[in-house]
C-alpha cells in the first residue's frame, strides 16, 4: 500500500521550465531576436526549447509520457490538430490567407503553439508532488512580484523601468508591439512587463489564486513575502484600470473562496471588502473610474470597437465555416478590423473546428481542476486545484474581451496552468487510489501457538 513513486518523487522539474516562466513574467515579449522575428522573445525561445527537450527525451526512450494523461492534455492535442488542419488547408489553397504575410503569420502561430505545448507537457510530466509545485511556484511568484513592482513604478512615477531592462538585452530589438501606458479618464493605465494593460490585468487575475495558495501553504517562504505578494498582485490588477481585470478578480474570488480552509474563508470575507475600501482611501477617483468604465456601454469606443467586429467575423465564418482563413493569417490594414475577442478571431481564422478546439482547451482543464478539487483528500491539494480552476476560468472569460493568444505572456502562462491542471488531476487520482486501498478491510486473523498473527 504505497504512493505512486513516479508522482511523489522529490526531484524538481528541469531548470529550463523555471527559466521559461521567469523570463515570461520578467522580460518584455516585444524584445525579440531579429532572426526569429515576432517569435524571438526570450520566453518563447526557451519554451520552444522545452518542447524540443520533451520530444528528444520521449523519442529516445528516456522518458515515457504515457502515464501522464489528463483531460487538459487531450484538449491540447485537439487544439494542435485543429491548428494544423487549418494550417494545411491554407497552404493547400483552400482558404484566402495564402499569401506571404499570411503564411508568415501561420508559421508564427505554430511556433507559439509548440512553445505552449512544451510548457504544458513539461509541467505535468516533471512536477510530481506538491513540494515540486511549491518549488516552481516560488519562481513564478518572484516573476509576478517583479512585474507588479514595475507596474506600480509606471503608475506612480510615470517612468518605464522596462526601458532599462530592454537596454540590457543585448542582441534583442524592440518590435514595437508593446503599450506600456494608456490613458483612461484621470488615470494612466500601465502594462508592467506585459504588452498591454489588459494583458496585465488578466495575468494578475490568473496568478492571484495561485499566490493565495502559496501564501497559505508554503511554510518555507518568508512570512512577510507570503502576506505582501497577494496584495501586490491585487494592486497590479487594479492599476490597469481594466474592466477585464475586474471581471477576473470577481471570477477568482467566486471560484477559490469555497475551497479555502474555514479560517482562510472567514478572513476572505473580511479582506475582500477591506480591499475595496482601500481603493477609496489610497487612490482617489479609482473606484469611480472603474465603475464608469464598467457601465459605459455603447458610449465607450473600446466597447463599440468590439461589438462592431461581429458582422465581419460572421461573414468570414460563413465564407469558410470549417477551417477558416488559416491560423495567425488575419493581418488587417485597418485597426478597426482587429478582433479584440479571441473567440471571434478563432472562428474567422480556424472556423468552427478551431472554435470547438479552443473551447475545449480552456474548459477541459477548468473542469478537470474543479473535479480534482472536489475529490482532493487534503486542504493543500484542494486549494491548489481550486486555484488552477479559477485561473482557467479567468482565461476562458477574458478571451472574450481581447485577442488573448496574440499576447505572449498570456499565451505562455495559460499552458502552464493547463499543465498544472494535469498535475492536480494526477495527484488527486493517486490520493483516491491510496484511500481506496486503505479502506480495504484488514486481513483475517488466525490463531497460532505463538499468539495472534496477521496473514494476507
Amino acid at each position: 500500500m504505497t504512493w505512486n513513486i513516479a508522482r511523489t518523487s522529490k526531484v524538481n522539474p528541469p531548470a529550463v521550465l523555471y527559466l521559461v516562466l521567469l523570463a515570461t513574467l520578467v522580460l518584455p515579449s516585444y524584445m525579440v531576436l531579429p532572426a526569429f522575428g515576432a517569435s524571438g522573445s526570450a520566453g518563447q525561445v526557451l519554451a520552444v526549447g522545452t518542447f524540443l527537450l520533451w520530444l528528444v527525451a520521449s523519442g529516445l526512450g528516456l522518458h515515457n509520457p504515457m502515464p501522464f494523461g489528463h483531460p487538459g492534455r487531450a484538449a491540447m492535442l485537439f487544439w494542435i490538430i485543429a491548428s494544423c488542419a487549418s494550417y494545411a488547408a491554407m497552404f493547400a489553397g483552400f482558404s484566402g490567407g495564402n499569401d506571404a504575410a499570411g503564411r508568415a503569420g501561420a508559421d508564427r502561430w505554430l511556433i507559439l503553439l509548440l512553445a505552449g505545448a512544451g510548457v504544458t507537457l513539461l509541467t505535468t510530466e516533471t512536477v510530481r508532488s506538491v513540494e515540486s509545485v511549491k518549488s516552481l511556484v516560488r519562481w513564478v511568484m518572484a516573476g509576478a512580484a517583479f512585474c507588479c513592482v514595475v507596474a506600480l513604478a509606471q503608475f506612480a512615477l510615470r517612468i518605464n523601468p522596462m526601458e532599462w531592462v530592454a537596454s540590457m538585452m543585448v542582441g534583442f530589438e524592440d518590435n514595437g508591439s508593446g503599450t506600456a501606458f494608456q490613458a483612461r479618464e484621470a488615470f494612466m493605465r500601465v502594462a508592467g512587463t506585459t504588452m498591454h494593460p489588459i494583458e496585465l490585468g488578466v495575468v494578475c487575475s490568473m496568478l492571484l489564486p495561485l499566490a493565495i495558495w502559496w501564501s497559505l501553504f508554503d511554510s518555507a517562504a518568508r512570512k512577510s513575502a507570503r502576506v505582501l505578494l497577494p496584495i501586490l498582485i491585487f494592486a497590479g490588477n487594479v492599476i490597469t484600470v481594466s474592466r477585464t481585470g475586474l471581471i477576473g478578480l470577481a471570477i477568482a474570488a467566486l471560484i477559490l473562496i469555497p475551497y479555502l480552509p474555514d479560517l482562510a474563508r472567514r478572513w476572505a470575507m473580511v479582506v475582500v471588502p477591506l480591499g475595496i475600501v482601500s481603493l477609496f482611501l489610497l487612490v482617489p477617483g479609482m473606484v469611480s473610474t472603474l465603475f464608469s468604465s464598467a457601465t459605459a456601454g455603447s458610449s465607450d469606443s473600446s466597447i463599440t470597437y468590439r461589438t462592431d467586429d461581429y458582422p465581419l467575423a460572421w461573414q468570414l465564418f460563413f465564407d469558410r465555416p470549417w477551417l477558416g482563413l488559416g491560423p495567425g493569417s488575419w493581418l488587417p490594414i485597418d485597426a478597426k478590423d482587429i478582433f479584440d475577442n479571441q473567440y471571434l478571431l478563432t472562428i474567422a481564422t480556424m472556423g468552427g473546428i478551431g472554435l470547438a478546439a479552443l473551447l475545449a482547451y480552456f474548459l477541459a482543464p477548468l473542469f478537470a481542476s474543479l473535479t480534482a478539487a472536489h475529490h482532493a483528500k487534503t486542504p493543500e491539494t484542494r486549494v491548489l486545484a481550486g486555484a488552477v480552476g479559477a485561473a482557467m476560468l479567468v482565461a476562458a472569460v477574458s478571451a472574450g474581451t481581447f485577442d488573448a493568444l496574440s499576447f505572449q505572456t498570456f499565451a505562455l502562462l495559460c499552458p502552464f496552468f493547463v499543465g498544472l491542471s494535469g498535475v492536480v488531476w494526477l495527484l488527486v487520482k493517486d490520493q483516491l487510489s491510496y484511500h481506496t486501498m486503505a479502506s480495504v478491510p484488514p486481513p483475517e486473523r488466525r490463531r497460532t501457538g505463538e499468539g495472534t498473527k496477521w496473514t494476507r
